[in-house]
C-alpha cells in the first residue's frame, strides 16, 4: 500500500478521461448484468409449476379456446382432484403502455384453491369470491397506481371490446416471485356475462392425486378430445411454463447477441484507451526505473491502476443494476414477474471485469517491466 498514492496520482492526471474510462466500463457491465437476468429470470420462471398441476390447452396453440364445457369431462377422468380454468384478457388501464399488466379471468374458488402461493387475507379473500364483479390484484400494480381495497376501476377491453368495471376486493402477495405481483384476476362468470355466454375458456388447470401419474392423466385428457373439433395438448405446469418460455427464445437470442455484441464493443474500446493511458508514461517507467523501483514493482503498479479502473467501474455498474431493477419494481410489462440481478450475474460481471484488467493492464504492464532504461530515457523530454 506505500505505493498506492502513485497509482492515484496517475489516474488523476487526466480526470476527465479515467471517469469516462469508468463510466464506459460501468455502463457495459450494467448491459450486461441487464441482459443476462432477462435470460436468467425466463429460465427461472420456466421452472415454475406445482408437482401435481397439469395444464391443458388448445393443441394448435395458446391463442386458441376450448370449450368450458371440457372442465366436467376432465374433472370425471381418474387421478383428477379439481379443475379450474382462465382466459387471457388483454385491456389497459390509462393511456401509457408502460402501465399494462397481465389480466386473468378465472374461476375464482377452484383457481383459487389451486394455487395456495397466492396469499392475501381471508376476509378479502371471501369478499372476492362473492361478487361477481370483484377483482384481486397484485401489490405490486396496487402500489404504482395506488389502489386500495374497495376501490372501483375501469379497464379498456382491447380482445373484447368495452369498458369493464370493477371492484377492488382484495390484495395478494405471491409466495412465489414467477407468479408475480402485477397481475390481476377477476370472476370468469363476470367475463362470460358480457361475452353473452359464450363459454370460453383458454386453458384448463388440473389438479392430479399423485404427481407420478402425470403422464398418464395428460394422457388420457388428450385421448379424450382429440377427435372434437378442439384437441387438446396437456403437459405438467413447468412443461407449459418452459414451452411459453420457448416462445420468447428468439428474442432472448437476439438480445444476448446484440447485447454481447454492444458490451464486446465497449470493453474494446475502453481497453483501447486504459492501454493508452499506460503507453504515455513510458518516460516516466524509465525515471521510476533509474531512481531504484525494480521491474515488478513497475509491473504492479500498471496492473494494479487498470485493475482499479475495472473494479470501479465493476461496482458502480453491476451495483446500479442490482439496486435499480427493484427500486422501480422492473417485471418487463408483467412478461417477467420475480426480474432479479442474481448472485451469479454479479459473479459473472466482476469475472468480467478483471478479464478487461488483464486485457487492458497485462500487456502495458509486462511492457513497462521489461522495458530497457536507456531506451525508455529517450522518451524523457
Amino acid at each position: 500500500m506505500k505505493y498506492w498514492h502513485l497509482v492515484t496520482a496517475n489516474l488523476r492526471r487526466h480526470k476527465l478521461r479515467t471517469a469516462l474510462t469508468i463510466l464506459s466500463v460501468a455502463l457495459a457491465l450494467f448491459l450486461f448484468a441487464s441482459l443476462r437476468s432477462v435470460v436468467t429470470t425466463l429460465h427461472t420462471n420456466s421452472q415454475f409449476g406445482g408437482a401435481r398441476r397439469l395444464v391443458a390447452m388448445n393443441k394448435t396453440g395458446i391463442v386458441f379456446i376450448l370449450p368450458v364445457s371440457y372442465a366436467n369431462k376432465i374433472k370425471g377422468l381418474r387421478g383428477v382432484r379439481s379443475v379450474s380454468w382462465a382466459n387471457w384478457f388483454g385491456g389497459k388501464y390509462g393511456e401509457n403502455a408502460r402501465d399494462f399488466f397481465p389480466k386473468f379471468a378465472i374461476d375464482p374458488e377452484s383457481y383459487l384453491g389451486m394455487y395456495p402461493e397466492i396469499k392475501l387475507p381471508e376476509d378479502q379473500k371471501q369478499a372476492f369470491l362473492r361478487e361477481r364483479t370483484a377483482a384481486l390484484v397484485g401489490k405490486g400494480i396496487a402500489d404504482k397506481f395506488g389502489w386500495k381495497v374497495d376501490q372501483n376501476i375501469t379497464i379498456q377491453g382491447t380482445i373484447f371490446p368495452g369498458d369493464w368495471t370493477f371492484t377492488i376486493r382484495g390484495i395478494y402477495e405471491p409466495s412465489d416471485p414467477a407468479i408475480g405481483d402485477n397481475v390481476m384476476f377477476f370472476h370468469h362468470e363476470y367475463f362470460d356475462e358480457r361475452l353473452g355466454h359464450a363459454g370460453i375458456a383458454g386453458w384448463f388447470v388440473v389438479e392430479i392425486n399423485n404427481a407420478d401419474s402425470a403422464a398418464a392423466v395428460a394422457k388420457e385428457i388428450d385421448d379424450q378430445f382429440q377427435n372434437s373439433s378442439a384437441a387438446t395438448k396437456t403437459g405438467t405446469e413447468k412443461e407449459f411454463q418452459a414451452g411459453f418460455a420457448t416462445m420468447l427464445g428468439n428474442v432472448s437470442l437476439l438480445m444476448g447477441a446484440i447485447g454481447t455484441a454492444v458490451v464486446f464493443a465497449i470493453l474494446l474500446i475502453t481497453a483501447n484507451a486504459m492501454m493508452m493511458s499506460a503507453s504515455e508514461r513510458t518516460g516516466e517507467v524509465a525515471v521510476m526505473k533509474t531512481i531504484g523501483f525494480s521491474n515488478r514493482t513497475v509491473f504492479t503498479l500498471v496492473l494494479v491502476e487498470a485493475g482499479v479502473i475495472a473494479l470501479a467501474g465493476a461496482v458502480i455498474g453491476l451495483g446500479v443494476a442490482k439496486g435499480f431493477y427493484p427500486l422501480i419494481k422492473f417485471q418487463g410489462f408483467g412478461f417477467l414477474p420475480g426480474f432479479n440481478v442474481t448472485p451469479l450475474t454479479m459473479l459473472w460481471g466482476l469475472l468480467l471485469a478483471l478479464g478487461l484488467m488483464l486485457a487492458s493492464g497485462l500487456v502495458p504492464a509486462m511492457r513497462a517491466a521489461r522495458l530497457p532504461i536507456i531506451q525508455a530515457l529517450r522518451r524523457v523530454e
